[in-house]
């Protein structure tokens, strides 16, 4: 049997303080995730779903976006997925009952884990205007309710469509649609946080906002650079890879601030051997300050120009703007980079030696590249780097941001995106015979910006802890309480439902596990993962309750109620077989010609990437750009360190799944700040101590967050770092990335005061 949820909030404000731990992984951790995973859904349920995870005729794992190889194994998933498979597929039930026993004013005191474990949402349910408590409604009445704030709005850009990367393409496809033929692209989503700042610097230099490598180019690369990245905890699956390329002789080099027990002692679950022995992953770690990336990226240009090292066919034949760039880099100064970087020189020249012996050069990065102020720059001088050695278009080398939610890249693909490309809403407009708005729309900190200043009043979601993930969390949940109706599309329950509009709802939605029959009979959705590959997920559970939707049938259902007969798009038909949405993604977006046929195919079909597969680059130049940006780092004011947020290993984006860290030997709390001993010292930080976190922004406004325990940890000098959303409140709204406007949530100043 399935354990039942804690009755209250564990304590977190006392965490157990072990030494650095490095076992990646390994029996301990297989025992832990089974146990786990047998508390949510008994052992059966186990068995029965843990085997389909991310298998050819099963279901994609809710979780982060890695790619599976042709060849699966029996256990084709990490921890941290099986965590997110329990959590899907628990026995646990968040009835109507549960609701009226909790007000939301309750509900706002509890922890995002203690909401999480509450189990699944079984019904619709609403908050009247002036009530205190969500009560069941039936699904026709919510939509009339959606219908009545809709049409009552004086313009369609006072809604907002935020989307989760969990969402299918299906329903990602159907949502865009319906947004723009109700006449708005306020479609901000979970990508605008995360890796807008790879789109905005990939689709400048190469011409298309994707990573161009597969699984495959992992296995073949001579060098891996991983920049701003802990797989370990993010993205497990990727271990596993990088195991492989290790095997076959590839070199790999870390840069981060911290030290990652997943690259530094990997244990592999899939292998007797790899449980038990475990093996370095990393050749050099290369441990920097927060922010100092394109100091480092541009001395290293300078360096593979100064050797004479350039591949001077391909600049010359797939390159524009060399010579311009060629002077930028001879500028970089040593000292400059040493202050940025932290580093000393011996360390950048072995890390130069291996990039000179490398052939086929791959650079990974995930956030510790993409939110700074000046991230875009950073990701452009990545490109930089792989652009002089001709490592674009070559196997075994290219560019890999590795996305982090399942299908945050393909929804995208379908649409989901404040800033459309003409040719896009041409296609869609010529397929269904609407207008599309052509002006651009409201991202993330946009759309915060609108609820706060009165210009958006109807916030819908489909999926996500929109509240939980987004910067500056007081100001956030103020504009989300001055929406005139707020509605959430959700599996559970997250902090989100808890800071309401005037009036709320809850819609509950199938999840990945679960089995979809419609009228049309039993359907499947697809997802495309970090590398471009697009395939089949079908749940194979029996749903946790018979008044859940799926996300494709609440879409279909709104816009019937919204936009009436007067539309003629056929959303009954898309409700009933989801094969007819994809015969129109078909037509509209390139790359997805046959799509029915296409993804019948066990393991699905590669999307098209001209850098990758033709070195044809459709950049405004019609080549590969290089760019020239002056260098910048973080400046850091005395007596104040630079904090970077994320993740515990216990935690997937804003869903905590416990209150350990055990990669970094943290037990039982959430409210932990990581400092350098050196730097610990020097600001009066004992071991064990508390302290308030305040951080420094030009606006003068105190952000606070109190209570966090000192732990010495060996980051990189001057640099901290510490949980997320619980330092979320941190980051200010306007502190953004230059040109893709993501949240700068890995550099924000803060002094300690004592708690």
């Amino acid at each position: 049997m399935a354990t039942k949820p804690p009755t209250g909030d564990p304590v977190q404000d006392a965490p157990q303080i072990d030494p650095v731990q490095h076992a990646a992984a390994g029996l301990p951790a297989v025992a832990h995730t089974l146990r786990i995973a047998q508390q949510q859904m008994g052992v059966r349920r186990t068995a029965q779903t843990l085997l389909k995870v991310n298998q050819k005729n099963g279901f994609d794992c809710p979780g982060c976006a890695w790619p599976e190889g042709d060849k699966r194994h029996t256990a084709e998933f990490c921890e941290n997925g099986a965590k997110a498979v329990a959590e899907e597929a628990t026995l646990r039930r968040v009835t109507p009952d549960f609701f009226a026993a909790h007000p939301v004013a309750d509900l706002g005191t509890r922890s995002g884990y203690w909401l999480g474990q509450q189990g699944r949402i079984t019904h619709p349910v609403y908050l009247p205007e002036g009530a205190d408590r969500y009560e069941a409604v039936t699904w026709e009445r919510a939509f009339e309710i959606i219908a009545e704030e809709l049409t009552a709005l004086s313009s369609p850009d006072e809604a907002l469509f935020y989307t989760s990367g969990r969402t299918s393409n299906e329903a990602a496809f159907l949502l865009q649609l319906f947004a723009r033929e109700f006449g708005t692209n306020n479609l901000p989503d979970c990508s605008n946080m995360c890796h807008e700042s790879s789109g905005s610097a990939l689709t400048e230099t190469i011409g298309i906002g994707k990573g161009s490598v597969s699984l495959e180019d992992l296995h073949q690369a001579d060098l891996i650079i991983v920049a701003g990245q802990n797989p370990g905890t993010n993205h497990p699956r990727m271990l596993s890879a990088l195991e492989q390329a290790k095997t076959a002789g590839a070199k790999i080099i870390s840069v981060n601030p911290l030290p990652e027990a997943g690259l530094e002692r990997f244990k592999n679950p899939q292998t007797p051997l790899g449980m038990l022995k475990g093996a370095a992953l990393t050749d050099l770690f290369l441990q920097i300050r927060i922010g100092g990336d394109q100091a480092l990226f541009r001395l290293l240009n300078k360096m593979i120009i100064e050797a004479g090292a350039v591949d001077t066919a391909f600049v010359a034949e797939h390159t524009h703007g060399y010579e311009a760039f060629a002077q930028a880099a001879r500028d970089a100064d040593w000292d400059d980079t040493l202050t940025a970087t932290g580093l000393d020189r011996d360390a950048i020249e072995q890390a130069l030696a291996m990039i000179l012996a490398s052939e086929r050069t791959i650079v990974c990065w995930a956030m510790g590249l993409t939110q700074h102020k000046h991230s875009v720059p950073t990701i452009r001088e990545v490109v930089n780097l792989l652009l002089l050695r001709g490592n674009i278009g070559r196997p075994g080398a290219g560019v890999c941001p590795v996305r982090g939610h399942s299908n945050v890249q393909g929804d995208r693909t379908m649409g989901i995106f404040e800033r459309p490309a003409p040719a896009f809403l041409d296609a869609l407009d010529q397929e269904f015979g609407i207008t599309s708005p052509r002006h651009h729309g409201y991202d993330v900190v946009r759309a915060i910006q609108a609820l706060r200043d009165g210009d958006a009043k109807v916030f819908f979601a489909m999926g996500g802890n929109f509240v939980g993930a987004t910067p500056d969390t007081a100001v956030t949940e103020a504009a989300m309480r001055r929406a005139r109706l707020t509605v959430h599309v959700s599996t559970k329950l997250n902090r989100s439902h808890a800071v309401t509009g005037t009036r709320a709802l809850i819609l509950p939605t199938l999840g990945r596990t679960d089995k979809d029959v419609q009228a049309g009979g039993k359907q499947f959705v697809t997802v495309e993962d970090s590398m471009g590959m697009v395939h089949a997920s079908r749940g194979n559970l029996t749903p946790a309750s018979p008044h859940l939707l799926s996300e494709p049938a609440i879409v279909a259902r709104l816009a019937r109620a919204v936009l009436g007969p007067s539309s003629t798009t056929p959303w009954e038909d898309f409700e009933k077989d989801y094969g007819t949405i994809r015969d129109r993604i078909a037509r509209v977006i390139p790359g997805f010609e046959d799509f029915n046929t296409r993804v019948a195919r066990p393991g699905g079909f590669t999307l098209p990437h001209a850098p990758r597969d033709e070195r044809r680059f459709p950049t405004a130049t019609g080549k590969a750009n290089f760019t020239a940006a002056p260098v910048e780092h973080p400046e850091l004011p005395e007596g104040r360190l630079l904090l970077q947020t994320l993740r515990s290993h216990d935690q997937y984006n804003t869903t905590i799944y416990g209150l350990d860290d055990r990669y970094r030997g943290i037990k039982g709390g959430r409210r932990i700040v990581m400092v350098n001993p050196d730097d610990a010292h020097a600001l009066g930080l004992a071991d064990g101590s508390y302290t308030d976190l305040v951080s420094e922004w030009k606006d003068g406004v105190e952000r606070r967050a109190p209570g966090f325990r000192v732990v010495h940890y060996p980051t990189a000098r001057g640099c901290a770092a510490a949980y997320y959303p619980e330092t979320n409140v941190l980051v200010p709204l306007d502190a953004t990335a230059d040109t893709s406007n993501t949240p700068a949530s890995k550099s924000v100043v803060v002094r300690f005061e004592p708690a």
